[in-house]
């Protein structure tokens, strides 16, 4: 049954709305994919925070026009699902890559970060970029990095003091 004009709205405006939110997109051919291994993709997308949908490509190219991921226009052909990440630019590309792993149906077809159309061998670039608390986490390490350093520093001439003592009262013997 075909789709209602309102619907074809609805959805072209729910798929907007998301794009606009999203840090990168990724399409991916899910040619072949069971019921149920699109379910145990669905369910692995939804448990990393990232919006999964497979809209027709008419749909698809009208809801990311005039967003950051229009350039994903050009590859929008045959049946392709549609992954955004909503907080984490890795997330979609993490979630795609290990389940294209396991499932050789799903071709990742682009990647779309900053209105950029990177090419899906690039995936792996995508899915090893840091999450937000991992870069928090980078950041300190190297900030707090030259303070540890000088208060080991300052710290090291009266240690070599102690040791030095240490070792004077270990080599006399006991009287």
């Amino acid at each position: 049954m075909p789709l209602k004009l309102e619907d074809k709205r609805a959805i072209v405006a729910a798929v907007n709305e998301i794009a606009n939110r999203a840090h990168s997109a990724i399409v991916a051919e899910y040619r072949g994919i069971t019921c149920a291994e699109m379910t145990q993709l669905r369910q692995g997308a939804r448990g990393a925070g990232v919006y999964l949908r497979v809209v027709r490509n008419t749909l698809a190219r009208r809801a990311v026009k005039n967003t950051d991921f229009e350039c994903l226009s050009e590859i929008l052909v045959g049946p392709v699902a549609l992954a955004f990440s909503i907080d984490d630019p890795g997330a979609a590309a993490r979630v795609m890559s290990e389940y294209a792993k396991t499932h050789d149906k799903l071709i990742v077809k682009g990647v779309s970060i900053s209105g950029r159309l990177l090419l899906a061998s690039e995936i792996d670039f995508v899915a090893k970029l840091p999450t937000h608390t991992e870069a928090i986490s980078m950041l300190m390490s190297v900030i707090q990095a030259p303070i540890s350093k000088l208060v080991r520093t300052l710290a090291e001439p009266h240690a070599k003091l102690v040791r030095t003592l240490a070792a004077v009262h270990d080599s006399k013997p006991n009287q």
